[in-house]
């Protein structure tokens, strides 16, 4: 199970506390139209109150490795180590109004503003806390939503100026995955030409849940695309562990130059398997069941992965800078660090999480978040950030910490959470899938 068809079957069971918020009617509204991760998520929504910190646990993997001396690995120089427990986070809100929020970015061309997706098919933009009121970009004909289908991931790419290209990733009409390129107005940067769209990437899906979605460039300028498994529950086409398809992957393709041929996109040459003619070249990573988000440190390049799990465990997983490309993450021999397949359950040569967490606070499906480098919160600084969107929990670990860490509890929202994102700053945002609304994290020492 994943997320979105999860939002309606936990609603009942959470009921009680949605009234309390005074505001049951519209979460179950919002629950029939979107579930978005299939999981057994709670729809609950209210003033967020400050959560009580787990005790971080630093431990050795499974394999017996961790960072030199049981320290750090990545962490920028002379940088003070994030303590999760010695930090409360609280939200801001910044608006309402927003029609099924599921992403947020910043294009970093020095503009301020935030890019804020809409799952029907809208791009709309954020300045200076208000919502434009026009949008920036409108694909409803284009998009098959919701559920977990519809428009799912933006990425601006790191040159990014006004009237430059972005990157979109949405389901279209047959259900099936497009990955495109939109150019922005020449004449108006607040608008994007629809008519330039021009689709680079198209993948068959198989079900309608496990789309992935997530958009990101790394720190080598090359476009990074996250694939979900195909859909259904564990992986019944065996995706995850096979190298001849896009699904159950993370992809990485070259957008930046002219690929030649009437090719879309040129293929990186060091990518790991382009020397096998029997998997797909552009593979960067697999063994993921639905990286719904992910993202790349700003300060050292590390990529850390939410994968959302099948129905006990969700994990994060961080691939340091200067790793080898071809990881392969375990989906569907493992859930997290537990077997998945009883029959099979070799774990040679698989990178295991650095945290997981069970459902037995009512999460369901892991919302990947970022480092936190804004200047905002020194006291959050270094620190890992991700949700859950069932729960609304945001838990915290130490991003240039050891290999496994126990996440520590910064916040019960009880929001919906669907994403983080950063401003062009380093500040970090989050949307709420069920209310519509965008809020800014904020923190203090505890």
């Amino acid at each position: 199970m994943d997320r979105v068809s999860s939002l309606g079957r936990v609603g009942a069971a959470r009921s009680s506390r949605r009234a309390r918020a005074g505001r049951l009617a519209h979460v179950l509204a919002t629950a029939l139209l979107a579930g978005l991760l299939t999981a057994s998520c709670d729809l609950a929504t209210g003033s967020p109150t400050t959560g009580t910190a787990e005790p971080s646990s630093p431990a050795t993997a499974p394999d017996g490795s961790r960072p030199p001396d049981g320290g750090s690995a990545g962490s920028p120089a002379g940088e003070p180590e994030f303590d999760p427990a010695q930090v409360s986070l609280a939200l801001r809100k910044v608006l309402g109004g927003l029609d099924q929020p599921v992403g947020i970015a910043g294009s970093r061309d020095g503009s301020g503003r935030l890019f804020v997706l809409e799952q029907p098919g809208w791009i709309r933009i954020v300045r200076e806390g208000r919502l434009v009121d026009r949008p920036f970009l409108d694909i409803r004909s284009l998009v098959s939503c919701c559920g977990e289908r519809g428009l799912l991931g933006l990425a601006f790419p790191p040159d990014f100026t006004a009237g430059g290209t972005f990157y979109i990733d949405y389901t279209d009409t047959n259900g099936d995955t497009v990955v495109a390129a939109v150019d922005v107005d020449a004449a108006d940067p607040d608008t994007a030409d629809r008519s330039s769209l021009r689709p680079l990437l198209h993948v068959d899906q198989p079900f309608a849940n496990h789309n992935g979605g997530g958009l990101a460039f790394g720190p080598d300028g090359y476009l990074y695309i996250g694939m979900g498994d195909g859909g259904s529950g564990g992986d019944p086409q065996g995706n995850g562990q096979r190298l001849d398809t896009l699904l159950g992957k993370l992809l990485r393709i070259d957008v930046a130059v002219d690929a030649g041929a009437g090719q879309p996109y040129r293929i990186p040459t060091d990518n790991p398997f382009t020397a096998d003619t029997n998997s797909r070249p552009e593979i960067w990573a697999y063994g993921l069941r639905n990286p719904w988000r992910f993202s790349f440190d700003r300060e050292t390049g590390d990529l850390w992965i939410g994968d959302v799990g099948q129905n006990r465990f969700e994990e994060i997983d961080r691939v340091t800078i200067g790793t080898p490309a071809g990881a392969n993450f375990g989906w569907n021999i493992m859930e997290g660090r537990h077997c998945f397949k009883t029959d099979d359950c070799t774990r040679t040569n698989l990178v295991l999480p650095i945290t997981e967490y069970d459902h037995s606070a009512g999460d369901c499906a892991v919302i990947g978040g970022y480092v936190y480098r804004g200047s905002a919160l020194p006291e959050l600084v270094g620190g890992y950030v991700f949700g859950d969107e069932c729960s609304g929990i945001i838990r915290g670990i130490v991003g240039a910490g050891p290999d496994e860490q126990k996440p520590v509890v910064l916040l019960e929202s009880h929001s919906v959470i669907s994403s983080f994102g950063e401003s062009d700053d380093g500040e970090l945002y989050l949307t709420d899938l069920a209310s519509g609304e965008l809020y800014q994290v904020t923190a203090t020492a505890r």
